[in-house]
């Protein structure tokens, strides 16, 4: 099946002159008021353009953070608004909550390509309860329903799903097109051999992932904290390494379900350890020579070699999970190391979001632009692998209100 069978995109609805409730993710890292990443914003630009360009009188909202219920300080939407501004190169509109009065005179005021962004969603805490009354406020500010926040699409929020359903005509941006294509392929029918790397901290929190990969791809690689749990499940002594103590029965029914699956396993043959994650320095040693009072904080340059080596010859990749602790420089050169081979492979090589996108960012140079797909969504690209059908994309497939 077609990944995006029944989503109309939004260049097939009628948004000229028509009042467009853009849903986006600009859930920004910020310091103070200053925004320290705002590649989110800069990901919505085209569904956003697009819009303005056709004449669209534009509504865009947005969550950012966990802010309590009613105005959080530090948690308005300015900062974007401002932001927005400038890439854009005109007004953004920001009234000063996201229903009522406030809302409803702006964007009455609004002529055709000119855009308003509400404040913040969640200083209603009816957004995340998903309250019908609340959806049907917001839902009443626009005649066409448009999402393009694939970070969010995995929860049945007002904005993402019970709003949605209250319009004729919906779709979905540029952004979730792009996302719903890239990741849907890996689930209906990735090229073969199928490559996918999982890192990242705890074996508990992808098991329905590594269950979905097992019936897809031929090669799993387990680097990360992660591989730790695998690695004691094999009877190694990782000493004072992160371990999940609860998961080594897990890990190693993971292991016999991949060789009944014909699926081989990677896991790390050497490490780089530290006694503390403030090191300055780390050490390589074997997976099975952990000193006393040593942590595994990185994958070691053999076990590199040979998750690279994986790569060679596969014709589908994907990677979610960091193989160390990459933000500290002696702890980087597995994980910058595992994005330089994905970024020379010549499989079509998807991201999975959140750290691991990151990751590909930070490890410099062109990397970043050689990967076929980054997702922009951690949570959500991995619910999407599993097979999962996520609200905020299912809610777009029909093609009138429920």
């Amino acid at each position: 099946m077609n990944p995006l069978a029944g989503i109309k995109s939004i260049r097939d609805l009628p948004i000229e002159n028509k009042k467009v409730f853009l849903r986006v993710d600009f859930n920004v890292p910020l310091d103070g008021t200053t925004i320290t990443d705002d590649s989110r914003i800069r990901e919505a630009l085209p569904t956003i353009k697009h819009a303005l360009d056709r004449g669209a009188r534009l509504v865009l909202g947005s969550h950012l953070g966990r802010p309590k219920p009613g105005k959080t300080e530090g948690l308005s939407l300015e900062p974007c608004g401002a932001r927005l501004a400038e890439l854009l190169g005109i007004e953004v509109h920001l009234p000063e909550d996201c229903i009522g009065d406030a809302p409803k005179k702006v964007i009455h005021d609004l002529r055709a390509g000119q855009v308003c962004l509400l404040e913040n969603l969640r200083f209603h805490p009816e957004e995340e309860k998903n309250d019908e009354a609340f959806a049907q406020k917001l839902a009443d500010l626009a005649e066409i329903y448009v999402d393009d926040a694939f970070g969010a699409v995995h929860r049945a929020h007002a904005s993402v799903f019970g709003m949605a359903k209250l319009f004729r005509d919906r779709g979905c941006g540029f952004l979730l097109e792009k996302e719903i294509d890239a990741l849907g392929k890996l689930v209906t029918a990735p090229e073969k051999p199928y490559v996918a790397v999982l890192g990242g901290a705890k074996v508990s929190d992808k098991i329905a992932v590594v269950d979905a990969l097992l019936e897809q791809c031929q090669i799993l690689v387990i680097g990360g904290a992660m591989a730790n749990t695998f690695l004691a499940a094999q009877g190694k002594n990782l000493q004072a390494s992160k371990i999940e103590g609860d998961k080594l029965s897990l890990a190693r029914s993971i292991l016999e379900k991949a060789k009944t699956k014909k699926v081989e396993i990677l896991l790390p043959t050497d490490l780089i350890v530290a006694q503390s994650l403030e090191s300055k320095e780390g050490k390589v040693v074997a997976a099975d020579a952990v000193p006393e009072h040593h942590m595994a904080l990185d994958i070691g340059p053999k076990s590199l070699d040979a998750f690279a080596a994986a790569f060679e010859g596969a014709k589908t990749v994907f990677w979610n999970g960091p193989m160390g602790l990459f933000e500290k420089k002696p702890f980087s050169g597995g994980t910058f190391g595992l994005a330089k081979a994905l970024a020379e492979s010549s499989a079509f090589t998807v991201v999975g979001g959140g750290d691991s996108a990151a990751a590909v960012h930070a490890a410099g140079g062109d990397i970043a632009s050689k990967m076929s797909h980054i997702s922009t969504g951690g949570g959500a690209s991995l619910e999407l692998i599993e097979g999962k059908k996520l609200p905020g994309i299912e809610v777009l497939r029909t093609a009138s209100p429920t």
